[in-house]
């Protein structure tokens, strides 16, 4: 099978060179994505021998990814496997992570730091809460459950590399191409492997990240499923609007008097409970237009 490691890159001249130093052990091709950097990144990966494609400015991590699947396909790969070119990712775990794709178990292989006990013992605590709580999140609109949604050491099969196409520039493609792959039925497995956290060289705010992808998450959780994402909390508010406004019109039948803060909140969770409802339907159809247009 062809391979392709693909490395997004920015300002990571620390790191690069000793990082396609350990890939080139193997005989896969070597594609790094230079998203703008300012240091010598770049130069770097082109004087170790990667194929070096660079964006004229930081477009950011998403934008890195579809670079590298757009590439893959160029290049006809059979596969694309990603790896963070900040050091966190071991050279030993590739072989574990290609597998199941030689063998046709899966279409996407994701490396799980949390299938591997040692190593979920060295993840950072506000790491783990971080990535647990977006995990949930992405889990609620997926099929098959995953342990580790924000993982980019993972593995594409050349289906997947032609049908998904990510669009988002942030850190939120990692969920977005899980979401998309999921709606077109591919097979998702996780297998262990081991981060190396020493030096903190990631590179990304933590908070940052963490705000970025949950609302990308429930960006295309609220595409994928309109109906789900708005409609239910519609019905909620319309339920507990109705209830205050009974209780409104009970009381003042009973007193002639109009209690104005459970008229407010029955009147107020009415009024957002439509809403809710009539998105979720509005989107729902228009989801369903473009997609009956696209197909054709």
């Amino acid at each position: 099978m062809k391979v392709i490691i693909g490395l997004p890159a920015f300002n990571e001249e620390k790191n690069i060179a000793s990082t396609i130093a350990k890939l080139q052990k193997f005989s896969y091709t070597i594609v790094v994505c230079n998203d703008g950097s300012s240091d010598m990144t770049g130069t770097i990966a082109e004087k170790m021998g990667a194929l070096v494609v660079n964006h004229q400015k930081n477009l950011g991590y998403g934008a890195g990814i579809r670079t590298l699947f757009t590439k893959a396909k160029e290049l006809d790969a059979d596969m694309l496997v990603t790896f963070d070119a900040d050091g966190q990712h071991r050279v030993e775990d590739i072989e574990n992570i290609i597998r199941p794709i030689e063998t046709g178990e899966a279409d996407i292989v994701i490396g799980s730091r949390f299938l591997n006990k040692t190593n979920d013992t060295n993840v950072p605590k506000y790491r783990k809460i971080g990535i647990k709580v977006i995990t949930n999140v992405t889990n609620s609109s997926m099929n098959f459950k995953i342990s580790d949604s924000q993982s980019g050491f993972r593995a594409y099969n050349k289906k997947v590399l032609k049908e998904v196409t990510p669009s988002e520039y942030g850190m939120g493609v990692s969920t977005e191409i899980l979401i998309k792959a999921n709606k077109s039925g591919f097979r998702f497995k996780e297998v262990p492997i081991t981060i190396l956290y020493e030096g903190e060289t990631s590179t990304h705010n933590p908070v940052s990240h963490g705000v970025s992808v949950i609302l990308s998450t429930m960006k295309f959780i609220s595409i994928e499923h309109p109906l789900k994402f708005y409609g239910i909390p519609g019905m909620v508010f319309l339920a507990i609007g109705l209830f205050f406004i009974v209780w409104t019109i009970q009381a003042f039948t009973a007193t002639r008097q109009i209690i104005t803060n459970i008229s407010l909140i029955g009147i107020g969770a009415i009024i957002l409970g439509t809403m809710l409802t009539m998105t979720a339907i509005l989107l729902y159809s228009l989801v369903n237009v473009v997609r009956e247009r696209h197909s054709d």
